[in-house]
Order: C-alpha cells, then structure tokens, then sequence
C-alpha cells in the first residue's frame, strides 16, 4: 500500500465518512457496546477454515461431501495450539438445495466447534475467484493454482442482478434468525471482499441490502464486513458505518499492517484482523501475530491444512506441474497434522499460553 493511498484513507477516515452517514441502513451497535461484547473474550486467534477435503464452500456444505469426521481431527489440531475462533464461509447455493439439511449441517459444525472450545464467524457472500458455479460434484483441484476452484457467492452476473435478492434475502434471513442467539457463534460476516474481481461498486447494491436483512433480523452477534482494499472509497465508508465491530484483512509486512490498524483504531471500535499471513509477502506469524496480540486485536489468518484449496500455493505464482512451492504461501499443517513450520506452531502456542 502506498503512502498516498494511505493518506486518502486516513482523510475517509478521519473527516469524510460523516458525507456518508444518511447510507447507515440499520442501528448500528454503539462503540460502548462493541467494545463491552469483546472484552466478554479472551484475545481471539485463529484461521479462516476448510476442510482439506474440500476444494471449496459447496463441497464443504453440500450433504454428500460434508465431512464431519475430517472436521472433528482438524479441529482438535487447532484446539491443540490454542485456536479458540474459526471464519468460516457459507454458500447460499447449498442452503437453495436443501434448507433444512444446511441449517442441520451448520448446527453440527457448531457442535464440533464447540466441543473443541472455538467460537465460529460465518461469511455469507463472497466476491472472490471463480463467477460462476454448479452444484453437485465439484471439481478437481487444478494442480499448483491457488484456490483453483473457490468459487463466488451469488457469483458474477448474479451478484447485480436484483431480480435474484429476494431468494438472497430468504437465505440470508432464515439462516441468521436461526442461529441469532447461539452463543457458538462469534459474529456475522456478511459479505467478504466486495468490489473483488472486478466488480468495484457494482456490489454496492447487494452489500446495502445485506445490512438491510441482517439488521431486521437483530441478532445478538455483532456484524460486520470487512475493509480490504484501501482505494474503494465508497465502499469502505459503506462497510465501517455499518459494522458493529470492524474487521479487515491485510497480507502486507508489518510497517504498513501496523499504519492500518492505527488508522482503523480512530473509529474506536475493536478491531478483529479476518485475513493475513503470506509468507512470501513477508506477512508471516512471527512478525504480525505479536503484533496483533499487543495491540490487542483479533488475529485470522488464511488457511489452517494444505488440501484440496491449494493455499500452499500463491495467488499469482502457479506452478502447473503442481511441485511443492520453495515457501507455502498460507496454512499450517500438512494433511496428515504435521507442521509445516514447527517454529510457527511453537510460536502460536506460546502466544496462546498452550
């Protein structure tokens, strides 16, 4: 990120969000209140999650690939190093083929999540990778390509297309009144990355609506979207105005992850981090989990076990023949529970009084 970018940021920060505050669509919690909510818990660490055996979010959630027992093992992984919080994407084409069953599936991870002391954040919507999907048996990962099969939610055209909300709006509504007062749940993320690939403020639309919906509903967990892209002037304006709580990703080294969040701590809200940690961007635990920890800010990083994603790999360096890279780029253990990095386990468990 560079310095100018960082200096308009900072001016939204600091002057221009009150020319946005008629887009506030909901009663927003108040700063006492997000603020009392998180000293309820202890410093939050953990990693955005799924199952090795998953190449995305319908093969997570879809009845015949959901995977409870890969779960249970994986998570007693992050038990053991003192992970106590997991993000963890939905996807809305899995409830469409069978509510009930999904909102069933929910419920049994929660229980397994529970059952190993961690506290769930679920995702809604997603602008990034693949547009388009189809449900049913998904693909094979492509080898040596990040995140090969990933796919958007609702996708691209549908994310613009408002003809299709008001299913959007029943999935969203019945999942959240739900699961509104499960304590197993830390909070609602509801849309991840909007703007990403492409879509710029295109996703504006559906991000107002889903505030809209959540906030009818009013569950006891706080929501939020989080900032990720510093120039979306719009957007981020939109997203912290509207977030109970603010989080936010950042995959940069530490001098410019700390300038974030020393910008974002003038809205006087908690602070949770929902992505960071790529090796080879010189974001790394040992130089951004102390950090986060001393500035007392929820720390989750991408990715937990090397499966079918492809994490290891990063973004835009692919290595076709699938040959393990010189450096993982995300995720912690191999599949079988071995570290990648022993001295990165050690740190996190030390950092979480394991």
């Amino acid at each position: 990120m560079n310095l100018k970018i960082k200096l308009i940021f900072a001016l939204i920060i600091t002057s221009s969000l009150s020319g946005y505050a008629q887009q506030i669509v909901g009663p927003v919690w108040s700063k006492e209140k997000a603020n009392d909510w998180y000293k309820q818990y202890a410093w939050m660490t953990g990693a955005d999650y799924l199952p090795a055996t998953a190449i995305n979010q319908l093969e997570m959630w879809q009845a015949d690939t959901f995977d409870p027992k890969t779960i249970d093992k994986e998570l007693g992984w992050a038990e053991a190093i003192g992970f106590n919080t997991l993000r963890v994407y939905l996807h809305s084409e899995a409830y469409k083929q069978d509510p009930s069953g999904f909102k069933k599936r929910m419920d049994e991870f929660l229980r397994i999540a529970s059952s190993h002391k961690i506290y769930t954040l679920f995702v809604f919507f997603d602008d990034c990778w693949n547009k388009t999907f189809t449900a049913g048996k998904q693909p094979a990962p492509k080898p040596g390509i990040h995140n090969s099969g990933w796919v958007q939610d609702p996708g691209d055209p549908a994310s613009k297309d408002s003809t299709l909300f008001p299913a959007l709006e029943k999935y969203v509504k019945d999942v959240m009144t739900h699961f509104k007062d499960d304590k197993r749940i830390l909070l609602w993320d509801l849309y991840n990355e909007p703007g990403n690939s492409g879509k710029l403020e295109t996703s504006l639309p559906l991000l107002t609506n889903v505030f809209t919906w959540a906030r009818q509903v009013n569950p006891s967990q706080p929501l939020s979207v989080g900032v990720w892209r510093w120039d979306f002037e719009k957007l981020n304006a939109f997203q912290i105005l509207n977030s109970d709580v603010i989080t936010y990703h950042n995959y940069e080294e530490p001098s410019l992850h700390l300038r974030t969040i020393q910008m974002l701590k003038m809205h006087g809200r908690p602070l949770i981090c929902t992505e960071y940690m790529a090796r080879t961007n010189n974001s790394r635990f040992a130089n951004i989990l102390p950090m986060l920890k001393e500035q007392k800010i929820g720390a989750i990083n991408w990715g937990f076990v090397a499966g079918k994603s492809n994490t290891i790999y990063a973004w835009n360096t692919p290595l076709p023949d699938g040959s393990a890279p010189v450096e993982w780029f995300h995720d912690i253990y191999k599949k079988d529970g071995t570290p990648y990095r022993q001295d990165e386990v050690d740190l996190i468990k030390k950092l979480n009084n394991k």
